[in-house]
């Protein structure tokens, strides 16, 4: 067989990724979480409908589809018009302002000059009616608050309206976002900017609340869910269902299972576990894993469903051991779902500071204890940087401007890191005290691992079982009997495992890097045709490797780039 770390050898040890412009802009590996913000302005109505900002060098027909979106567009500008009390005659003009993962968003322009930001969701965005309800509600919670957010003129959590879909009408908001200006900063107007993101992740994280979910009007969660929901202070405002998209997804959402509100940590740390189990044994059969830069790991053979339930019900056996003993760190909280440069709107030119006027995009906001919402987030953190690690202060070089781009960015990335972790300290120390506890990282790993759908393969779960296992007594402290056991041929089947798997994974990341390919096989329209070429050298380039029909064969049915049927996975 042409096995990975043969490739390897040939092919992928020598690959390294460029540098990006700035840690705003690494790409997510996490499959779910894809929120990616493109401009594109249009007025043709087939650009409104359809996915124009970019493409996938597989499944390229099946994405599109999945974010086609067909509405009524004079019924969703006038009430857009009518959301600021202008009438339809005064609609100039609806133009597209750019495509995430998830919904997309429009400009109507008003005679007067204003301006209504439009957003939908497309048809494949979960859960449905909940998703867009507890947006709103979210947002409206946090501008109670004093955070920053847009203004919501009006919305529809279903498709019941003149537009025939689900939308949130909102303010428009002058002013860049901090990704179009970060390479622009100064060392001190990057250290003001994080300084005023921790403060307002202070503010948003010292909201209390009864239970464990996501946000709601109460009067919207009564409408499917009477009863359900836990009232806050503010009557207005309840927990209910967690809108986290594993929850979700796919078939998923069809099952009769616990969503929240949860009641306690242990509650919200076996839910999603407990909802993966339900689909497993409704729907699991064996499967290829959907991952196929790892399926040389396994020898190319289907994976039983069997094994994630096993693997699944360890981890259920010992959520009640991974509540932190310090009780703030278990307190129910919320915070940004995703804090990316696109999601953060700034007043700033050059000469004068850099503001944070708005957070934008709160879809899928869980309210969760505090050490499982933890952490720097994925953009701002530089985790594999040993000065990083060790949080040396960074000391900026004379020479700087002189340097490669790569130097540049490195310093960058430690000046970012280090004054996220202190401005944390300084103005959210319960925060900083969860994601620096030498076990918060294998916490977070497990409850994420545990819920995620499965893909057709259990090994970061059992990973990180092992990992719990080998830390028990740190994890639970001393005379608590340890409910996890591996066998010697199940550990060592596991080492080789894990070699084969990261040798894979790091082959693959190398070279989505070169060909400038993202999450998913997503390329900006512009660059599909180059990437495309790409793919295809590189799929002769391993083929010309080839020693036997066998290796062949695995090549051309398993190779990274091909489209595939994905509808097994779901």
């Amino acid at each position: 067989m042409l096995r990975l770390e043969r490739a390897s050898s040939v092919v992928f040890k020598k690959l390294k990724a460029p540098p990006s412009p700035s840690p705003f802009f690494s790409i997510s590996r996490t499959r779910f979480l894809l929120r990616r913000a493109l401009s594109s302005v249009t007025n043709s109505q087939d650009d409104l409908f359809n996915y124009t900002s970019g493409h996938w060098v597989y499944n390229d027909v099946l994405r599109h589809k999945e974010r086609k979106v067909a509405f009524n567009v004079d019924g969703l500008c006038r009430l857009a018009a009518e959301s600021v009390n202008q009438s339809p005659p005064d609609v100039v003009n609806i133009s597209k302002l750019a495509e995430g993962g998830f919904n997309r968003t429009f400009v109507v322009a008003l005679r007067g000059g204003r301006q209504v930001v439009a957003r939908v969701p497309y048809p494949m965005t979960v859960p449905e009616y909940y998703a867009v309800a507890s947006e709103v509600a979210t947002i409206e919670y946090q501008r109670s608050y004093g955070i920053p957010v847009p203004e919501i003129y009006g919305y529809s959590a279903d498709s019941d309206n003149v537009a025939g879909i689900p939308y949130i009408l909102m303010e428009f908001v002058h002013g860049p976002k901090l990704g179009d200006v970060w390479s622009s900063l100064g060392d001190e107007e990057v250290i003001s900017v994080l300084c005023q993101l921790t403060q307002l992740e202070s503010r948003m994280m010292s909201q209390p609340f009864p239970a464990g979910g996501s946000l709601y009007f109460t009067k919207d969660l009564e409408k499917v869910a009477p009863g359900l929901g836990v009232p806050l202070e503010d009557k207005r405002f309840c927990v209910g269902p967690d809108t986290k998209l594993e929850l979700w997804y796919g078939r998923r959402a069809g099952l009769d299972v616990d969503r929240g509100p949860y009641h306690s940590a242990e509650a919200a740390l076996a839910a999603a576990a407990q909802k993966e189990i339900a689909y497993l044994k409704h729907y699991g059969k064996p499967l290829l894993p959907l991952r196929r830069e790892r399926r040389p790991g396994y020898k190319y053979q289907q994976q039983s469903p069997l094994d994630h339930v096993a693997n699944l019900e360890r981890y259920l056996g010992i959520t009640s051991s991974l509540v932190p003993r310090d009780p703030a760190s278990s307190r129910f909280c919320i915070r940004h779902p995703d804090l990316h440069s696109n999601n953060i709107f700034v007043s700033w030119s050059p000469g004068s500071d850099c503001k944070i006027v708005s957070l934008f995009d709160w879809q899928h906001t869980s309210i969760l204890p505090m050490f499982l919402l933890a952490g720097i987030p994925r953009r701002l953190q530089n985790h594999t940087d040993s000065a990083s690690q060790s949080m040396t202060p960074p000391s900026r070089p004379e020479n700087l401007d002189e340097m490669s781009e790569a130097q540049q960015y490195r310093y960058r990335c430690r000046l970012t890191h280090y004054h996220y972790v202190t401005s944390t300290m300084a103005y959210n120390p319960l925060h900083h005290a969860a994601f620096t506890d030498r076990l918060y990282e294998l916490r977070v790993r497990l409850f994420r691992c545990a819920g995620a759908p499965w893909e057709g393969e259990s090994y970061d779960l059992k990973a990180a079982l092992i990992e719990a296992m080998n830390n028990w007594e740190e994890l639970t402290g001393r005379g608590v009997p340890c409910p996890l056991e591996f066998d010697v041929k199940d550990l060592d089947e596991m080492a080789v495992l894990d070699e084969e798997v990261s040798v894979g994974d790091r082959g693959f990341e190398n070279l989505q890097s070169l060909g400038g390919i993202g999450e998913e096989g997503w390329v900006p329209a512009e660059h599909y045709e180059a990437a495309v070429a790409f793919c295809k050298e590189w799929k002769e380039r391993f083929l010309a490797n080839t020693k036997s029909a066998q290796e062949r064969e695995e090549i051309e049915g398993h190779w990274l780039w091909d489209d595939m049927d994905e509808e097994m996975y779901m």
